[in-house]
Formats: structure tokens, C-alpha cells, sequence
């Protein structure tokens, strides 16, 4: 009972950790979302950063320069799609329209028999509806409003942000190192190497994966005379940054635009691509590229999804899978110090120790209990020879 009530209390109070550490980050959303997204841009940035400064580029213009060239990048790749998109509504549209009498013939006709008097009530009972809504649609469309400038304030900020990770990043492990201390320090310094390197290598594995994705989506959806395939191959690139989730949304507006567009058959074979790449991504090219840097079971990242999408939306869902690998780094670092301590290897010093740290929660009589995790020391020996006559005389003396 005295065990049972011991981690019970612990349990609380990490359950109230966990809530408190929730509610703040709710709270200060607006600020944590712009440097989450920026420190995830920066991993980006970094690598043709660090390669102009090895060329003698001062940080501000080194940093400068990759951030301007990624942004040019970024618009072109938005002209490019809007340009795409305005050149086939007309297409579109006509495709909708033929699809959705197509769908009206086969209710009229059997098994189903629908008389085009009960579709055309339907129809102007959804009418009705609609209009009855304006007001919720009008408030919906203004909250919608509010929410694009946020956006652009949330975008300007994590541009500034990611311009000033990327220029200012290598100074700031040595100024925590001497903040925190030698002990504490070189533990924090080496637990945000490993974060750093970990989030930087999942975006470029998930960049390459999502890249080969949306060029082979891209072109059976070309081959097949999809219209909008440049827009969609781009949302399926975007998708395939958010794990699983992303693929079926982006998989599933191909497979909707084709229907209405080209028709049952036309749909069908662009479910069949999408499925056999999916499937040349999952059992092939994840594994080779990203192996086990994440070592994050399939389920992990579904639940983290899921979490992140419930909890903050797109966002939330786009950054689930990078703040988990992340807390997996500092799970391994400390199973790796608990093995060190127990296996009986020197730990770095910290100050107060992190391997010896004593709980709070006494025993009932005043005193503390040791962790778990750390060995007893070790008993005095009883296999030392008995003293001398010699030394016996001199102690009594």
C-alpha cells in the first residue's frame, strides 16, 4: 500500500504537469506555433546556410540570402499553381456540371426509381436550407477573415524568427553551456544536438519521400488527362509532410477531381496509382531513406497525428510528429544515463546530480527513499586478513 501510494502521487502530479504544461502552451499558442514553425524552417535553411558561410559570407547576408531565395521560390511556385488553376475552371465546371446530371439520371433510373419530382424537392429543400444560413455563413466567412490575418501575422513573424535562428543558431549551445554550467550544460547541449539532427532529418527524408510522391502522382494524373494535376501534385508534396493523414486527403481530392472531371473508370485507375505508390513509399522508401533515426512505431505517429489535429488543428497535425521524436531524444538520453549509472560506468558531473536525485516522498519515518534506478553501494568487505600481533599491539598503544 505504502508503494501503491507512492507512485499514485507521482502519477498525480505528472498528470498535473502534463495539464498545467497543456494549458500554457494553449495559452501561448500564438508564440510557441511561430517558433515551432520557425526552428523547423531553420532546419531547412540551415544546410545551404552553413555551406555559403564556409565561403566567407558573413551570418546576416549567408542567413539573408537562403531565406529571400526560398521565399522567390515559394511565390513562383504559387504563380504556377494559380495560373494552372484559372486555366481550367471553364474545364471544371462543365465536368461538374455533366457529373452531377449524370448522378441525377442514375437516381431517376433503376434500382432506385427516384421520381425528378422528388430530386427537384430535394434540391430546393437544400436550397431553402442554404439560404436560411446566410447569416451563419456570413459570420463563418468573417471568423474566416480573422483567421487569414492571423495567419499573415503568424507567417511574418516565423520568417523573422527562422532569418534570426538561422544567423544567430551556433551561438546559442555555447551560451547555454555557460548559462547552465558544465554539468547541467553539456547534458542540455547534447540532448538539443540530438533534437536538432533528428527534426532536420526527418523534414529532409519526409521532403524527398513527398517529392517522389507528388512527381509520380503527378504524372499518371498528366498521362490521364486530369485537369488541375500541377495543383494537386503540389497538395500531395504539402501532404506528405503530415504522416498518413496527408497522403489520404491529397489521394482522396485526386480520386474526387477525376470523378467529376473524367469520369468512374478515370477515378478508379487514379485510386489504383495512388495506392501503388503509397505502397512503394511505405514498404520502400521510408525504410531506406529515414530507417530507424525515428525509431517511432506506425501507431505512435497515427495517435500523434490524430492528438496534434484534435488539439491546434493543421498545424498541430503538421508539427505532432516532429515534437514527439523530439521527446522521444530526451527519453533515449535518459535511459541511456540510468543504463550508464546501473552498468556502474562515470556520468558527466551535474549539479545536484541527475543520476542520484532523492525523492521527496518519505517512508513514514522522516526518511527519504533512493531512487530505483541507482545501485546500493557497495558493502564493507569481510575478506580482509585479521591484523597482525604487531599491528594489534601498536593500535592498542
Amino acid at each position: 500500500m505504502t508503494w501503491t501510494a507512492r507512485w499514485g502521487l507521482r502519477l498525480a502530479l505528472v498528470a498535473v504537469g502534463a495539464w498545467l504544461l497543456g494549458f500554457l502552451v494553449g495559452q501561448l499558442w500564438s508564440i510557441i506555433l511561430p517558433v515551432l514553425l520557425a526552428i523547423i524552417l531553420a532546419t531547412v535553411l540551415w544546410p545551404p546556410t552553413a555551406w555559403l558561410r564556409r565561403h566567407r559570407f558573413p551570418p546576416a547576408a549567408a542567413a539573408a540570402a537562403v531565406l529571400l531565395g526560398g521565399i522567390v521560390v515559394l511565390a513562383g511556385l504559387i504563380t504556377l499553381i494559380t495560373t494552372s488553376v484559372s486555366g481550367s475552371i471553364d474545364e471544371i465546371v462543365q465536368s461538374a456540371q455533366s457529373g452531377i446530371q449524370a448522378i441525377q439520371d442514375w437516381l431517376a433510373g433503376p434500382p432506385l426509381n427516384l421520381a425528378r419530382g422528388q430530386l427537384d424537392a430535394a434540391l430546393q429543400q437544400a436550397t431553402s436550407q442554404l439560404q436560411q444560413s446566410v447569416s451563419t455563413i456570413a459570420t463563418s466567412v468573417l471568423a474566416g477573415v480573422g483567421s487569414v490575418a492571423s495567419g499573415v501575422v503568424t507567417a511574418l513573424l516565423t520568417l523573422v524568427l527562422a532569418f534570426l535562428f538561422v544567423k544567430d543558431g551556433p551561438r546559442f549551445l555555447p551560451w547555454l553551456e555557460g548559462v547552465a554550467g558544465d554539468g547541467a550544460g553539456g547534458h542540455i547541449a547534447e540532448v538539443l544536438r540530438r533534437m536538432w539532427r533528428t527534426i532536420g532529418e526527418f523534414i529532409r527524408v519526409q521532403a524527398v519521400v513527398a517529392l517522389v510522391d507528388a512527381v509520380l502522382i503527378g504524372l499518371g494524373l498528366v498521362v490521364l488527362g486530369v485537369p488541375l494535376a500541377l495543383p494537386l501534385a503540389v497538395l500531395t508534396f504539402l501532404g506528405g509532410f503530415v504522416p498518413i493523414v496527408g497522403a489520404l486527403v491529397a489521394g482522396a481530392l485526386s480520386v474526387l477531381v477525376a470523378l467529376v472531371s473524367n469520369g468512374f473508370t478515370t477515378a478508379l485507375i487514379v485510386l489504383a496509382i495512388i495506392l501503388v505508390v503509397q505502397q512503394l513509399e511505405g514498404n520502400v522508401l521510408q525504410p531506406i531513406l529515414q530507417g530507424r533515426s525515428l525509431n517511432l512505431h506506425a501507431a505512435v505517429v497515427l495517435l500523434a497525428v490524430t492528438a496534434g489535429g484534435t488539439l491546434y488543428g493543421i498545424a498541430g497535425a503538421f508539427l505532432a510528429v516532429p515534437v514527439v521524436a523530439a521527446a522521444a531524444v530526451v527519453l533515449r538520453y535518459l535511459s541511456e544515463r540510468i543504463d550508464a549509472r546501473v552498468a556502474g560506468a562515470t556520468a558527466p558531473h551535474v549539479d545536484p546530480p541527475l543520476e542520484t536525485v532523492q525523492t521527496v516522498v518519505g517512508d513514514g519515518l522522516g526518511e527519504p527513499v533512493g531512487d530505483a534506478t541507482v545501485p546500493p553501494p557497495d558493502p564493507p568487505s569481510t575478506d580482509a586478513p585479521p591484523p597482525s600481533d604487531a599491528e594489534a599491539h601498536s593500535q592498542r598503544d
